[in-house]
């Protein structure tokens, strides 16, 4: 492996195997993961009509063709039985709270959420107007109760709908895991598209300051948070008011998806990065 390539990963992946070790997880089941992963990329690099022989996994995987093959149909039955994304929910939830607190619609005059009803009859903006505006196209009453259980949500006197907090942020140590797999994940392929000479570059953008007393810390943290909070808003209502192309430009034209993300760490200047 070239020099530069080990440090880059090592530095990616010390600080996962370091939790993988307070979980209980050793090497061995780290190890059989990693093979299933080579292969399901291998196979993900290839269409249904051009499927790579076991062989040629083998070659770019270097794991033996014994173990592609069983691999290989593990990944199949695997996908035979996947029912549910389990992101799924998680997204559509913040999504909508994405939604209901940047969209002018649904703010107040002091430009905070708004209370909002949740029937059919209650007059706009109301629950389903949102779930319209966060194209969001699922039963109210499956968002509610996702909302709910993640606890962003209560009903006031006149049983409408407010927000406790202004951003979904998961609840339950699944979820966590979760939402930290789909940001770190498409953090680093932002990362590593930007490696690939002739790449557009996708945001890549950080802020390092070393020497930093707890006491100043403390006074910054809360003007942090609330600067992030206030940029994602206000990128989440462009993102919602633009109009998409007529209906002639769009044909034809391939769908994406988007992730802009905030994130803070800090630790003892000991602990190098």
């Amino acid at each position: 492996m070239d020099a530069d390539v080990e440090t880059m990963v090592r530095r990616l992946l010390s600080p996962l195997i370091a939790y993988l070790m307070q979980r209980g997880l050793g090497y061995i089941a780290l190890r059989d993961l990693l093979k299933k992963i080579y292969v399901e990329e291998a196979l993900g690099r290839h269409n249904a009509e051009d499927a790579p022989t076991d062989s040629s996994i083998s070659l770019v995987t270097g794991i033996n063709r014994r173990e592609v093959k069983r691999l290989r149909d593990d990944a199949l039955q695997a996908r035979r039985s996947e029912t549910r994304d389990p992101m799924a929910g998680v997204n559509m939830a913040a999504r909508v709270v994405a939604t209901w607190v940047s969209a002018p619609a649904f703010l107040d005059a002091e430009g905070e959420p708004t209370h909002l009803g949740t029937r059919g009859s209650d007059p706009e903006p109301n629950f389903d107007s949102l779930l319209r505006a966060a194209k969001v196209d699922v039963r109210a009453r499956t968002v509610i109760e996702e909302l709910h259980r993640a606890g962003i949500v209560e009903r006031d006197d006149e049983d409408r709908l407010y927000l406790l907090r202004a951003a979904f942020t998961p609840g339950t140590p699944q979820d966590k895991m979760l939402f930290l797999a789909a940001n770190v994940s498409d953090h680093l392929r932002s990362g590593l598209h930007n490696l690939e000479p002739g790449n557009r570059p996708f945001i890549e953008r950080a802020l390092f300051h070393n020497a930093m007393t707890d006491s100043q810390l403390e006074a910054v943290r809360p003007m942090l948070s609330e600067m992030a909070d206030r940029m994602l808003r206000r990128a989440n209502a462009k993102l919602l008011d633009s109009s998409p192309p007529p209906e002639s430009e769009a044909a034809g034209q391939p769908l994406k998806r988007l992730r802009l993300g905030v994130y803070y760490y800090e630790t003892s200047t000991e602990d190098q990065a």
